[in-house]
């Protein structure tokens, strides 16, 4: 009987850990395929995401962007690999430890997309 209780209480503390893992939001490091390091956080209710090591240290892919949860979209966002002055219609969708950012040009007519993994 001491066994299965320690045995519950294992599994119902395992059950909670994935649900919490789940549930995660943006909030956190994740990175980018090309080996850079992003912090998103949320300031004000909204999103944004700040390179913090690799290509650009400092650069803002994500500037305000509004939603809550794991959808955000906003019209300020922008790519380290572009001139600073353009700016992209975007949207993020995090779900478990997959972040999904696209950026789109010209309505939805130039779009490119990428998937960074939660680094911590």
């Amino acid at each position: 009987m001491k066994y299965a209780k320690v045995i519950c209480a294992g599994l119902a503390g395992l059950a909670l850990s994935v649900a919490a893992a789940h549930a995660a939001g943006p909030e956190g490091l994740w990175k980018r395929k090309n080996g850079d390091t992003v912090q998103v956080s949320i300031k004000g209710g909204k999103l944004y995401c700040t390179i913090t090591t690799g290509s650009k240290p400092g650069f803002e892919m994500c500037h305000g962007m509004d939603g809550s949860g794991n959808s955000w979209s906003g019209k300020k966002m922008k790519h380290p690999s572009m001139p600073g002055f353009m700016k992209f219609n975007g949207t993020v969708s995090v779900s478990g430890n997959s972040f999904k950012i696209k950026g789109c040009a010209i309505g939805q007519a130039m779009c490119d997309s990428e998937t960074w993994t939660r680094s911590n």
